[in-house]
């Protein structure tokens, strides 16, 4: 609990600042407090110890200390409570890693059609196509889950930055490259083939030759007996990438996004520290971002679990499930609509929702105005392996609260 705090103004000292903090076990405040009598003068340092106890450790659990500076009085350019600065840290607990019992799972079957694979379970059925190699249908408690297939993504609808390098330096090589626009749909399946585990689990696994790769993208889809598809996406780019992910839509009834991960407003790869880590909800169109230019927008980053749901509690639930957490967003309109609009008056409300779910995107830049200039860290290079695994499942209020889901974990077979 002891952290180091330094106070960078030049002339005035900590006395009129307050010092809170607070105790999150996955995004969810288990205690709080302040620290009282931080009378650090101007430039100097002065060690502080935090007095949060050590908690039960729940299996599955990150926990993060977050500390909040705001003002104890009024003054002239703001008023008591606002908010200074702030910081988080994960606390280095060694939590369990718990799975649960694949045995009490139902049992699945499995229809191996001209077409298609047709996998069902008690309360929803699936299928995957054999031209497409993806998940075309997921049906939960008879509700239409996905409004169009979840496909493969390696494109974004350009930002000013990603623009700008070629506007106004011709001669830079940009770290965005638009050659990745088609590459979805230029997808051809190699192979494509099913296994059946044991009663309740089977996977599909999917090879795809793709434009930029040497080597073959693969997709395995392990489908569990309580309707957990995890899909694990593996790909060796021979040049940059700009994303790398999968896209679907969903019934624009779903338009309530609850999510666990850094918000709550948008956030990207190299704009992702004004993000606190928490548990954010709210409706699909207050979470878009609408630049005068529309372009990329909305994203989330470092998302450990995220769900669209109806009025009713009952949607589509995403959770990481390798670790390296996932980015999101969700739009009111389909990627097509955001690249082709001049305005923000241009995007029409579509019927259904798309949903990103993403390993990351290549950061934004912008060091230079109007230029990428993306540091190397912030790239999603060429000639490396990206692998990314998450879990989708049909939800519904008897599964529980999202934590209670996300906590249920599920072992790689």
């Amino acid at each position: 609990g002891r952290v180091l705090i330094h106070n960078k103004f030049d002339f005035i000292s900590l006395e009129d600042i307050k010092f809170n903090w607070e105790l999150t076990a996955n995004g969810i405040i288990i205690q709080n407090g302040s620290v009282e009598n931080l009378e650090i003068e101007s430039g100097e340092q002065k060690e502080a110890i935090i007095q949060f106890q050590k908690p039960n450790l729940e299996t599955n659990t990150e926990y993060h200390l977050k500390i909040i500076s705001s003002l104890k009085n009024n003054v002239l350019w703001a008023e008591k409570g606002h908010i200074l600065a702030w910081d988080q840290f994960k606390v280095p607990y060694n939590t369990i890693k718990e799975s649960v019992r694949l045995e009490d799972f139902p049992e699945l079957a499995i229809d191996d059609l001209k077409e298609s694979y047709e996998i069902s379970g008690n309360d929803f059925k699936l299928r995957i196509g054999k031209s497409t190699g993806v998940l075309e249908s997921y049906i939960f408690k008879n509700i239409k889950l996905l409004y169009s297939p979840l496909i493969p993504n390696f494109w974004r609808a350009p930002t000013d930055n990603d623009l700008g390098l070629i506007d106004f330096a011709d001669q830079s090589a940009p770290s965005f490259d638009f050659s990745w626009k088609d590459t979805s749909k230029n997808r051809i399946i190699k192979d494509i083939t099913y296994e059946r585990v044991n009663r309740n689990i089977i996977k599909v696994l999917v090879l795809f030759t793709i434009d930029k790769s040497e080597q073959d993208m693969s997709i395995q889809y392990t489908i569990y007996g309580d309707g957990s598809i995890v899909i694990k996406n593996s790909i060796s780019p021979s040049i940059n990438m700009c994303r790398f992910g999968m896209q679907l839509t969903i019934s624009n009834k779903c338009n309530q996004l609850t999510w666990f991960g850094n918000g709550p407003h948008e956030t990207m790869l190299d704009r992702k520290t004004s993000g606190a880590l928490g548990i954010y909800t709210g409706k699909v169109d207050e979470l878009i971002h609408n630049y005068i230019k529309p372009q990329e927008n909305g994203n989330r980053t470092d998302v450990r679990w995220a769900a669209l749901t109806n009025e009713e509690d009952i949607g589509l639930f995403v959770s990481d499930r390798g670790g390296t957490h996932l980015s999101i967003s969700a739009w009111p309109y389909s990627l097509e609509d955001l690249e082709l609009a001049n305005h923000t008056y241009d995007l029409p409300k579509r019927e259904f929702i798309t949903f990103n779910i993403d390993y990351k995107q290549c950061g934004i830049g912008g060091d230079v105005p109007a230029m990428a200039m993306l540091h190397k860290k912030y790239k999603l290079k060429g000639n490396e392996d990206y692998t990314y695994t998450f879990r989708i499942v049909g939800y519904s209020k008897e599964k529980g609260d999202f934590n209670s889901l996300f906590k249920k974990f599920l072992p790689l077979e």
